[in-house]
């Protein structure tokens, strides 16, 4: 991760800063301060500090990731060569106000759904950005979400075009069970209520019902529970969910709520770098 970080540096830099090279300079020191302009949920912490101390830059964290910020706070205090720190601000800036912005529509949204439905947990999907997959998921975490799965190997997930091509929810069930480890969970996306009690009778562990309205889902979970399956695999819904119909489906009781919304259209948090000449 750490070349990770030095590599979006780097690629900012190009060959030099030639704004900060010749207007600033050699032999000042300052000292800083990152300030939040608005209210939010702070994430990202651990990658400001890892590129300011990789680039020698002295940084003294005010806040925690998952802390509430509110405008004009503190987030943290730095020190040392401008010309360094202000070749590395906007890739530290970016990435603080990208997850800070994630974990703030992530909070906002789990606080919606924990209203009606406290055992409910909101989910990510993997509509990040690539590259910052990672970061973004972390970036939900903190928010107070589940990160779901961070990437294609951390557990089976068939879907449509998965069940398109081998004949099946059965089939396609009993293949992966065959094929992964007991640690791994299978998951698998269905749209109708027969595709959900197949799921459930061929053993899925996790069911999600994908682009379901509401009364749909109810009737899923009725289905269900009349075969006294319900309790035996873990519902997820997704699709086309946000922060102005999360409630409804909270509303339907079922385990697990997914959204692209928290990552694809989350707005950055507005955080900013202010600097003063120490001598």
């Amino acid at each position: 991760m750490r070349q990770d970080l030095a590599n979006m540096v780097y690629e900012d830099i190009g060959f030099e800063d030639i704004t900060t090279q010749a207007v600033i300079p050699p032999g000042l020191q300052v000292k800083g301060k990152i300030i939040a302009k608005e209210p939010g949920i702070i994430a990202g912490m651990e990658l400001a500090l890892d590129i300011f101390a990789d680039f020698n830059v002295t940084v003294e964290p005010m806040v925690e990731n998952g802390e509430n910020i509110s405008e004009g706070q503190v987030i943290l205090e730095i020190s040392g060569d401008p010309r360094t720190i202000l070749t590395v601000e906007r890739t530290v800036l970016n990435l603080l106000m990208r997850m800070s912005g994630i974990a703030t529509l992530t909070s906002k949204i789990v606080k919606k759904v924990r209203s009606v439905n406290p055992d409910a947990t909101v989910a990510g999907t993997r509509k990040t950005t690539p590259g910052l997959q990672l970061f973004e998921k972390n970036a939900i975490r903190a928010g107070g979400g589940d990160t779901h799965r961070f990437r294609l190997d951390d557990g089976v997930l068939i879907k449509d075009n998965h069940l398109a091509l081998v004949g099946g929810v059965g089939e396609a069930i009993s293949r992966a069970r065959r094929y992964v480890s007991f640690t791994k969970k299978i998951e698998i996306e269905v749209e109708t209520l027969e595709e959900a009690l197949q799921a459930a009778r061929a053993g899925a562990d996790i069911i999600m019902l994908d682009n379901m309205e509401p009364e749909r889902i109810n009737q899923v979970l009725k289905a269900l529970e009349d075969e006294n399956l319900r309790d035996k695999v873990i519902i997820e819904v997704s699709g086309g969910i946000n922060e102005n119909n999360i409630v409804q489906f909270a509303n339907t009781k079922v385990d697990v709520i997914s959204t692209g919304y928290i990552t694809h259209s989350a707005r950055s948090l507005d955080l900013s770098l202010d600097l003063e000449k120490i001598h």
